[in-house]
């Protein structure tokens, strides 16, 4: 949400600016300008990724778009299931979790929270983690290395897609001039003609280099950088995931296994021990999600 409203202000800023100086919009529609600096950008973006990597980089932007998801009422959902998973193996034996991780889908506990559902790495996350845990053959140490291993291959991957997409918006303000140049070549092969034809073609020329820039700088750099800060949201949301367990497998209460994935919740998203232990007990309301 907070993306869209900052594309708007981008543009409502720079459009507003310019009619204030009494500058005319329609000249700053060149849509030949905008095809080869728009096209060329795709091509490089083509020419230097395989598929996989453009397909994560349009998920990456559609997540920008709809808005961090990791809020204190995604964390609070988090927890209480973790609290319903530990005390079911406390209960009834880690061995009872054996159909859960098998089949997440049909688990009598995971079936209640489809926002965890929906994360597909997560439910991987937990279940492969859970799997190993009631093997028996693995050492806290050891699985505790393997969570850390998990999350450092996924955060290097979802890196990836951001290095491509800040290549693109830095060659945005070159493509921009290359663009401006195609239009000072169809400008001089213009001289001699009315001054009218010759200062529009040298300001559609012009208008180029303002695209590159505009779109480096106003759109494409900023989204990357909110792509970013998206990865971050998830490593700590898995950091948080990966302390609630090992603090379980290495024995401790369900509580107290809560506690050290609450506390390991970054602070602006992190419920208290009250909203915790209410949502837990199930006596409490999530808070609102954008909280």
């Amino acid at each position: 949400m907070f993306a869209i409203i900052g594309i708007v202000v981008v543009l409502g800023a720079v459009i507003g600016g310019y009619l204030m100086e009494h500058g005319q919009l329609g000249v700053l529609v060149q849509p030949a300008e905008l095809l080869i600096i728009g096209g060329a950008a795709l091509g490089t973006l083509l020419i230097a990724n395989p598929l996989p990597i453009i397909k994560k980089i349009v998920q990456g932007l559609i997540a920008v778009l709809k808005g961090n998801p990791y809020t204190k009422a995604y964390y609070v959902e988090t927890l209480k299931m973790l609290n319903d998973l530990f005390m079911l193996a406390r209960k009834n034996g880690m061995v009872k979790l054996e159909e859960d991780v098998e089949n997440p889908d049909k688990s009598q506990v995971f079936t209640k929270y489809p926002a965890f559902l929906k994360h597909h790495h997560a439910v991987h996350f937990v279940c492969d983690t859970l799997r190993m845990a009631i093997s028996g053959g693995v050492q806290p140490f050891d699985l505790d290395q393997m969570m850390e291993m998990d999350m450092e291959v996924h955060h290097h991957e979802a890196t990836v897609p951001v290095s491509a997409l800040i290549t693109v918006a830095d060659a945005l303000p070159g493509l921009g001039i290359v663009a401006a140049v195609l239009g000072v070549v169809i400008t001089m092969g213009a001289l001699g003609g009315p001054p009218e034809e010759i200062g529009h073609k040298v300001a559609a020329a012009l208008v180029g280099t303002f695209l590159g820039i505009l779109l480096c700088y106003g759109f494409l750099g900023p989204l990357a950088a909110n792509i970013t800060k998206m990865n971050d949201a998830e490593s700590d949301y898995l950091r948080c995931l990966r302390q609630g367990l090992i603090a379980f497998v290495k024995g401790s209460a369900p509580a107290l296994a809560i506690e050290f994935a609450r506390r390991s919740i970054p602070g602006e998203v992190r419920p208290s021990f009250k909203e915790t232990e209410a949502a837990c007990k199930g006596g409490g309301q999530p808070p609102p999600a954008g909280k």
